[in-house]
Protein backbone atom coordinates (compact mmCIF):
# COMPACT_ATOMS: atom_id res chain seq x y z
CA UNK A 1 0.00 0.00 0.00
CA UNK A 2 1.16 3.44 -1.07
CA UNK A 3 2.27 5.68 2.01
CA UNK A 4 0.82 9.11 2.02
CA UNK A 5 3.61 10.39 5.10
CA UNK A 6 6.35 9.00 5.95
CA UNK A 7 8.43 10.48 8.43
CA UNK A 8 12.31 9.07 8.87
CA UNK A 9 14.41 9.32 11.57
CA UNK A 10 12.75 12.56 13.16
CA UNK A 11 14.64 14.17 16.27
CA UNK A 12 13.82 17.29 18.16
CA UNK A 13 15.53 18.61 20.98
CA UNK A 14 13.84 22.12 22.73
CA UNK A 15 16.91 22.87 25.08
CA UNK A 16 18.47 19.83 26.96
CA UNK A 17 14.85 17.91 26.61
CA UNK A 18 14.58 15.43 24.27
CA UNK A 19 10.99 15.59 22.63
CA UNK A 20 11.40 13.52 19.86
CA UNK A 21 14.54 10.29 19.24
CA UNK A 22 14.99 9.06 16.20
CA UNK A 23 11.24 8.69 15.61
CA UNK A 24 9.63 7.09 11.99
CA UNK A 25 6.51 6.33 10.94
CA UNK A 26 4.80 5.29 7.88
CA UNK A 27 0.76 6.34 6.93
CA UNK A 28 -0.69 4.48 4.34
CA UNK A 29 -3.13 5.60 2.31
CA UNK A 30 -6.28 5.75 2.67
CA UNK A 31 -6.22 4.72 6.35
CA UNK A 32 -7.07 6.09 9.69
CA UNK A 33 -3.49 5.77 11.88
CA UNK A 34 -3.32 6.15 15.55
CA UNK A 35 -0.96 8.30 17.26
CA UNK A 36 -0.57 7.38 20.80
CA UNK A 37 1.26 7.95 23.70
CA UNK A 38 0.88 9.66 27.58
CA UNK A 39 1.10 13.07 28.18
CA UNK A 40 4.61 14.45 27.21
CA UNK A 41 5.62 11.76 24.54
CA UNK A 42 6.27 13.82 21.83
CA UNK A 43 3.06 13.23 19.52
CA UNK A 44 2.34 16.75 19.81
CA UNK A 45 6.08 18.01 18.94
CA UNK A 46 5.86 15.36 15.66
CA UNK A 47 2.23 16.75 14.24
CA UNK A 48 3.75 20.03 14.18
CA UNK A 49 6.90 19.10 12.45
CA UNK A 50 4.80 17.86 9.83
CA UNK A 51 2.65 20.75 9.81
CA UNK A 52 6.15 22.67 9.21
CA UNK A 53 4.85 24.38 12.67
CA UNK A 54 8.38 23.77 13.91
CA UNK A 55 11.08 22.15 12.21
CA UNK A 56 13.07 18.92 13.29
CA UNK A 57 16.92 19.15 14.80
CA UNK A 58 17.10 15.75 12.17
CA UNK A 59 15.42 13.47 9.90
CA UNK A 60 12.68 14.24 6.85
CA UNK A 61 9.16 13.86 6.21
CA UNK A 62 7.72 12.80 2.95
CA UNK A 63 4.55 13.62 2.00
CA UNK A 64 2.25 11.90 -1.14
CA UNK A 65 6.28 11.24 -2.20
CA UNK A 66 7.63 14.09 -2.32
CA UNK A 67 9.67 15.72 0.54
CA UNK A 68 8.05 17.88 2.39
CA UNK A 69 7.94 21.94 1.14
CA UNK A 70 5.93 25.20 2.02
CA UNK A 71 3.65 24.57 -0.60
CA UNK A 72 2.34 21.72 0.84
CA UNK A 73 0.60 23.12 3.71
CA UNK A 74 -2.39 23.30 1.27
CA UNK A 75 -2.41 19.44 1.16
CA UNK A 76 -2.72 19.27 4.88
CA UNK A 77 -5.63 19.59 7.27
CA UNK A 78 -5.02 20.26 10.84
CA UNK A 79 -7.37 19.99 13.52
CA UNK A 80 -5.22 21.44 17.04
CA UNK A 81 -5.85 19.75 20.24
CA UNK A 82 -5.67 23.68 21.49
CA UNK A 83 -8.09 25.77 19.12
CA UNK A 84 -7.32 28.47 17.13
CA UNK A 85 -10.54 30.34 16.24
CA UNK A 86 -11.13 34.39 16.69
CA UNK A 87 -13.48 34.63 19.02
CA UNK A 88 -14.61 38.14 18.06
CA UNK A 89 -15.46 36.94 14.17
CA UNK A 90 -18.68 35.96 13.28
CA UNK A 91 -18.33 32.50 12.08
CA UNK A 92 -19.07 32.64 8.21
CA UNK A 93 -16.41 35.34 7.89
CA UNK A 94 -14.06 33.49 9.56
CA UNK A 95 -14.71 30.53 8.19
CA UNK A 96 -14.40 32.11 4.54
CA UNK A 97 -11.59 33.59 5.42
CA UNK A 98 -9.63 30.35 6.81
CA UNK A 99 -10.62 28.78 3.36
CA UNK A 100 -8.96 31.40 1.54
CA UNK A 101 -6.13 30.87 3.07
CA UNK A 102 -6.17 27.25 2.67
CA UNK A 103 -6.22 28.46 -1.78
CA UNK A 104 -9.84 28.09 -2.03
CA UNK A 105 -11.57 31.33 -4.53
CA UNK A 106 -14.12 33.25 -2.50
CA UNK A 107 -16.87 31.14 -4.19
CA UNK A 108 -15.52 27.66 -4.55
CA UNK A 109 -15.28 28.25 -0.21
CA UNK A 110 -18.94 29.66 -0.02
CA UNK A 111 -20.09 26.49 -2.11
CA UNK A 112 -18.37 24.15 0.44
CA UNK A 113 -19.49 25.93 3.47
CA UNK A 114 -23.10 25.79 2.59
CA UNK A 115 -22.73 22.05 1.98
CA UNK A 116 -21.07 21.21 5.41
CA UNK A 117 -23.13 23.87 7.32
CA UNK A 118 -26.30 22.04 5.89
CA UNK A 119 -24.72 18.98 6.56
CA UNK A 120 -23.84 19.35 10.47
CA UNK A 121 -27.40 21.58 10.37
CA UNK A 122 -25.40 24.49 11.69
CA UNK A 123 -26.48 26.88 9.05
CA UNK A 124 -28.29 29.57 10.94
CA UNK A 125 -25.02 30.26 13.45
CA UNK A 126 -22.98 31.96 10.10
CA UNK A 127 -23.55 35.29 11.42
CA UNK A 128 -23.39 34.38 15.06
CA UNK A 129 -19.63 35.12 16.78
CA UNK A 130 -17.58 32.67 17.97
CA UNK A 131 -17.56 33.53 21.66
CA UNK A 132 -21.50 33.41 21.48
CA UNK A 133 -20.84 28.79 20.81
CA UNK A 134 -20.31 26.68 23.39
CA UNK A 135 -17.03 24.83 23.33
CA UNK A 136 -18.63 22.01 21.32
CA UNK A 137 -20.78 23.98 18.95
CA UNK A 138 -17.25 26.05 18.24
CA UNK A 139 -15.52 22.63 17.24
CA UNK A 140 -18.06 21.61 14.71
CA UNK A 141 -16.84 25.12 13.20
CA UNK A 142 -13.13 24.27 13.42
CA UNK A 143 -14.22 20.86 12.13
CA UNK A 144 -15.40 22.30 9.24
CA UNK A 145 -12.71 24.53 8.16
CA UNK A 146 -9.89 22.05 8.96
CA UNK A 147 -11.47 19.36 6.05
CA UNK A 148 -12.74 22.47 4.06
CA UNK A 149 -10.18 22.64 1.35
CA UNK A 150 -10.08 18.38 1.09
CA UNK A 151 -6.32 17.82 2.17
CA UNK A 152 -4.33 14.47 1.43
CA UNK A 153 -4.12 14.37 5.21
CA UNK A 154 -6.05 15.39 8.10
CA UNK A 155 -4.98 15.53 11.09
CA UNK A 156 -7.04 15.67 14.37
CA UNK A 157 -6.02 16.11 17.66
CA UNK A 158 -8.26 15.27 20.23
CA UNK A 159 -10.83 15.92 17.57
CA UNK A 160 -14.19 14.77 20.46
CA UNK A 161 -12.95 17.01 23.25
CA UNK A 162 -16.25 19.36 24.56
CA UNK A 163 -18.65 17.40 22.69
CA UNK A 164 -21.50 15.40 23.95
CA UNK A 165 -22.03 11.87 22.64
CA UNK A 166 -24.04 12.30 19.84
CA UNK A 167 -22.21 15.16 18.24
CA UNK A 168 -19.26 13.04 19.25
CA UNK A 169 -20.59 10.49 17.32
CA UNK A 170 -21.95 12.46 14.49
CA UNK A 171 -17.97 13.25 14.14
CA UNK A 172 -16.98 10.21 14.54
CA UNK A 173 -18.95 9.06 11.51
CA UNK A 174 -17.85 11.87 9.28
CA UNK A 175 -14.73 10.78 10.23
CA UNK A 176 -15.24 7.82 8.79
CA UNK A 177 -17.18 8.98 5.68
CA UNK A 178 -14.08 10.63 4.51
CA UNK A 179 -11.86 7.82 5.39
CA UNK A 180 -13.90 5.93 2.63
CA UNK A 181 -13.92 8.89 0.30
CA UNK A 182 -10.38 8.36 0.21
CA UNK A 183 -9.12 10.83 2.82
CA UNK A 184 -5.95 9.98 5.19
CA UNK A 185 -6.05 10.48 8.61
CA UNK A 186 -3.68 10.83 11.58
CA UNK A 187 -5.77 10.48 14.39
CA UNK A 188 -4.09 11.43 17.76
CA UNK A 189 -6.02 10.83 21.20
CA UNK A 190 -6.16 9.52 24.87
CA UNK A 191 -9.65 7.96 24.31
CA UNK A 192 -8.74 4.28 23.42
CA UNK A 193 -12.10 3.12 23.03
CA UNK A 194 -11.95 5.74 20.14
CA UNK A 195 -9.11 4.42 18.72
CA UNK A 196 -10.59 0.58 18.78
CA UNK A 197 -13.56 1.85 16.39
CA UNK A 198 -11.59 4.41 14.00
CA UNK A 199 -7.83 3.58 13.67
CA UNK A 200 -6.73 1.17 11.32
CA UNK A 201 -2.81 1.28 12.04
CA UNK A 202 -1.21 3.00 15.29
CA UNK A 203 2.26 3.96 16.59
CA UNK A 204 2.65 4.57 20.05
CA UNK A 205 5.35 6.86 21.41
CA UNK A 206 6.37 7.12 25.03
CA UNK A 207 9.45 9.20 26.40
CA UNK A 208 10.43 10.25 22.86
CA UNK A 209 10.66 7.14 21.34
CA UNK A 210 8.40 5.17 19.64
CA UNK A 211 8.08 1.76 21.15
CA UNK A 212 5.45 0.42 19.09
CA UNK A 213 3.62 0.11 15.91
CA UNK A 214 1.91 -1.76 13.00
CA UNK A 215 -1.34 -3.22 11.89
CA UNK A 216 -4.04 -2.89 14.88
CA UNK A 217 -4.81 -6.47 14.18
CA UNK A 218 -1.04 -7.44 13.65
CA UNK A 219 -0.26 -5.41 17.23
CA UNK A 220 -2.97 -6.94 19.07
CA UNK A 221 -1.96 -10.38 17.76
CA UNK A 222 1.34 -9.82 19.61
CA UNK A 223 -0.31 -9.15 22.49
CA UNK A 224 -2.83 -11.39 22.79
CA UNK A 225 -2.17 -14.26 25.64
CA UNK A 226 -3.81 -17.46 24.92
CA UNK A 227 -6.71 -16.90 27.06
CA UNK A 228 -10.45 -17.87 26.54
CA UNK A 229 -13.54 -16.69 28.47
CA UNK A 230 -15.51 -19.94 28.98
CA UNK A 231 -19.15 -20.55 30.36
CA UNK A 232 -20.07 -24.51 31.44
CA UNK A 233 -23.30 -25.79 32.32
CA UNK A 234 -22.88 -28.59 35.11
CA UNK A 235 -24.39 -30.44 37.50
CA UNK A 236 -20.99 -29.79 39.74
CA UNK A 237 -19.64 -25.97 39.42
CA UNK A 238 -17.58 -26.01 42.74
CA UNK A 239 -15.89 -29.69 41.56
CA UNK A 240 -15.40 -27.97 38.28
CA UNK A 241 -13.59 -24.53 39.41
CA UNK A 242 -11.72 -26.53 42.16
CA UNK A 243 -10.34 -28.73 39.16
CA UNK A 244 -9.79 -25.66 36.68
CA UNK A 245 -7.89 -23.87 39.26
CA UNK A 246 -5.51 -26.71 39.52
CA UNK A 247 -4.99 -26.75 36.18
CA UNK A 248 -5.12 -23.47 34.82
CA UNK A 249 -4.52 -19.54 35.44
CA UNK A 250 -8.15 -18.79 36.20
CA UNK A 251 -10.37 -15.47 37.06
CA UNK A 252 -13.95 -14.49 37.23
CA UNK A 253 -15.20 -13.98 34.08
CA UNK A 254 -18.57 -11.07 33.64
CA UNK A 255 -20.53 -12.04 30.46
CA UNK A 256 -23.94 -12.28 31.42
CA UNK A 257 -26.36 -15.61 31.36
CA UNK A 258 -29.64 -16.54 31.67
CA UNK A 259 -28.90 -20.52 33.69
CA UNK A 260 -26.54 -21.05 36.60
CA UNK A 261 -23.11 -22.32 35.18
CA UNK A 262 -19.41 -21.77 36.06
CA UNK A 263 -18.09 -18.48 34.19
CA UNK A 264 -14.46 -18.16 34.01
CA UNK A 265 -11.34 -16.36 32.41
CA UNK A 266 -8.62 -19.24 31.58
CA UNK A 267 -5.08 -18.88 30.25
CA UNK A 268 -3.74 -21.69 28.84
CA UNK A 269 0.20 -22.46 28.35
CA UNK A 270 1.86 -21.61 25.27
CA UNK A 271 1.85 -25.45 23.95
CA UNK A 272 -2.03 -26.03 24.98
CA UNK A 273 -3.88 -25.29 21.71
CA UNK A 274 -7.63 -24.29 22.62
CA UNK A 275 -9.51 -26.88 20.58
CA UNK A 276 -7.79 -29.07 22.74
CA UNK A 277 -9.22 -27.33 25.48
CA UNK A 278 -12.77 -27.09 24.44
CA UNK A 279 -12.71 -30.83 23.47
CA UNK A 280 -11.80 -31.32 27.88
CA UNK A 281 -14.54 -28.67 29.04
CA UNK A 282 -17.47 -30.67 26.69
CA UNK A 283 -15.98 -34.35 29.04
CA UNK A 284 -16.86 -31.60 31.70
CA UNK A 285 -20.50 -30.20 31.25
CA UNK A 286 -22.11 -28.03 28.25
CA UNK A 287 -20.10 -25.48 26.95
CA UNK A 288 -22.22 -22.13 26.40
CA UNK A 289 -19.73 -20.05 25.66
CA UNK A 290 -16.45 -19.74 24.42
CA UNK A 291 -14.35 -16.94 22.92
CA UNK A 292 -10.64 -16.02 22.84
CA UNK A 293 -9.56 -12.96 24.96
CA UNK A 294 -8.40 -10.36 22.80
CA UNK A 295 -6.20 -7.40 24.23
CA UNK A 296 -8.10 -3.76 24.05
CA UNK A 297 -6.31 -1.28 22.74
CA UNK A 298 -6.59 0.14 26.07
CA UNK A 299 -4.59 -2.74 27.99
CA UNK A 300 -2.00 -2.71 25.02
CA UNK A 301 -1.30 0.49 25.86
CA UNK A 302 -1.01 0.04 29.54
CA UNK A 303 1.25 -2.82 29.00
CA UNK A 304 3.69 -1.62 26.39
CA UNK A 305 3.94 1.91 28.29
CA UNK A 306 4.77 -0.52 32.06
CA UNK A 307 7.47 -2.51 29.78
CA UNK A 308 9.22 0.71 28.44
CA UNK A 309 9.11 2.66 31.87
Amino acid sequence: MHNILEAHTISKKFGDFTALNQVSIEVPKGSIFGLLGPNGAGKTTLIRIINQITMPDSGHVILDGEPLKNHHVKDIGYLPEERGLYKSMKVGEQALYLAQLKGLSKAEAKERLHYWFERLEIGDWWNKKIQELSKGMAQKIQFVVTVLHEPKLLIFDEPFSGFDPINANLIKDEILRLRDNGSTIIFSTHRMESVEELCDHIALINKSNKILDGKLTEVKRQFKNNAYEVGVKTDNIAALHKELTEKFEVSPAQFKTIDDQLKLNVKLGATEKPNDFLQYLTTRGEVSHFVELLPSTNDIFIKAIQNNS
